[in-house]
């Protein structure tokens, strides 16, 4: 019962917080021009910018915040993004880089805002489930959303992300009244995930340096899934228009409930496994799997084998799947596969950081160096290739926590026979 209540309050929250940054996404702006640069892409550079120096910035003040300032945090956060998107509707065109911006500066934090109120639990894997299936349903329905704004209210493309915002807001404040009331870690979460403190400068360079190849692998896997996930989502109105399903915006939405349901299912599924080791290693098996079938649905599509629709919603799994587990699961697992009382959010947030200049560097390359290629087949390319990259890491990743782990029982056993 505490799963699902949580579980849902978190979903509820974050996707609120989503809708102040994607709602963007829904419009087009296919006329407008600024530097160059195709304005839709500049807008997404500038606001996922501002979210990567988030990120940055996240590494040190997640880390180290604390529970009781953890919901001023997230008002301050929000009245930023609030007022950022009321200024991209009120000033000229030209300063709506600017504002998107300051949008995704404040935004950048509220993943570990949020995720701190669930992490180091024996259900995390259950609530970080309801949590990040927000990067899929959420996003296609805010999308959906502001397309209908836009039809229905005849509201512009600059009025209609602060349109979202409002619509969301007061859902958005309950929610956090609702997480600030849940109940700390008990003695089993911490026995079974052990405890999670607020980390210094002096304790998050021992905690990388002590794991630094590894973590590294993870922060290249997670760079390509990044690239992955945001070329999906933020284009994915353009991907739909180029494969003959522009008029319809409800499939923006009704082709990732499967999506939803499948990676929703198989990450729970994942805390009935009690030995957080095995839990690592089953975690790594699923991201190979799904890079693997990346690569074969791609393949299938392109020659002309497979349905877009289908391949679409198997491009979904196969990006949110492994996405998720690294944004709520692989982490809290390392951390319990190894004893560390460190905290899910500076882990998260090294990699997102990494993640996000790499998504800034694709867009840019996509608009200067391979502006010729449809996004489809800008989308195809990134699959296979992005899905080779991520298998070979993967199971780099896998040999060195598995070695690592195996010297320390190793260890372990002979101080106790000693």
């Amino acid at each position: 019962m505490f799963a699902l209540i949580a579980g849902l309050v978190a979903f509820v929250t974050y996707g609120c917080i989503f809708a102040l940054r994607k709602a963007v996404t829904a419009a087009s702006f296919s006329d407008l021009e600024l530097w160059g640069i195709q304005y839709k892409i500049a807008l997404i550079v500038s606001q996922v910018a501002g979210y990567a120096l988030s990120k940055f910035i996240g590494i040190r003040a997640i880390s180290s915040l604390g529970p009781a300032r953890r919901a001023l945090a997230v008002l301050g956060m929000v009245a930023i993004a609030v007022v950022s998107l009321l200024g991209f509707a009120l000033l000229p065109p030209e300063w709506g880089p600017f504002c998107l911006f300051f949008n995704g500066l404040p935004l950048g934090m509220g993943w570990g805002l949020i995720f701190a109120y669930v992490e180091g639990r024996r259900v995390t894997e259950v609530l970080a489930a309801f949590l990040c299936v927000n990067f899929i349903i959420s996003a296609g329905f805010i999308k959906t959303t502001g397309q209908w704004i836009m039809l229905d209210w005849g509201l512009s493309e600059f009025w209609m992300p602060f349109a979202v915002a409002m619509l969301f807001l007061p859902l958005l404040l309950l929610g956090l009244w609702l997480l600030e009331h849940l109940p700390p870690p008990s003695g089993q979460d911490i026995a079974q995930r052990s405890s999670r403190e607020v980390m210094t400068k002096t304790s998050r360079r021992v905690l990388f340096s002590k794991y630094a190849p590894g973590l590294i692998i993870l922060v290249v896997i997670y760079l390509v899934l990044t690239i992955l996930r945001d070329v999906r989502d933020n284009f994915t109105v353009e991907i739909w228009a180029e494969l003959g399903f522009g008029a319809k915006p409800a499939i923006l939405t009704t082709t990732e409930i499967p999506v939803t349901l499948l990676v929703l299912a198989l990450v729970a599924a994942l805390a009935l496994i009690k030995d957080s080791a095995r839990a690592l290693w089953i975690n790594h098996a699923i991201v190979v799997g799904g890079a693997l079938m990346m690569i074969l649905t791609t393949l299938l599509f392109q020659a002309e084998m497979l349905s877009p629709i289908v391949w679409m919603i198997a491009s979904g799994v196969c990006v949110f799947l492994p996405y998720i587990l690294f944004n709520g699961v692989i982490f809290d697992r390392l951390l319990a596969a190894f004893r560390e009382t460190a905290n899910v959010g500076f882990l998260i947030y090294v990699a997102d950081s990494i993640g996000y200049l790499g998504s800034i560097s694709v867009l840019l390359w996509r608009n200067f160096g391979s502006s010729e290629l449809s996004w489809v087949q800008f989308f195809t390319n990134l699959c296979l290739y992005g899905s080779m990259l991520v298998v070979v890491a993967s199971l780099a990743s896998w040999w060195y926590f598995q070695k690592k782990h195996k010297g320390i029982v190793d260890g372990n056993s002979k101080i106790i026979l000693s």
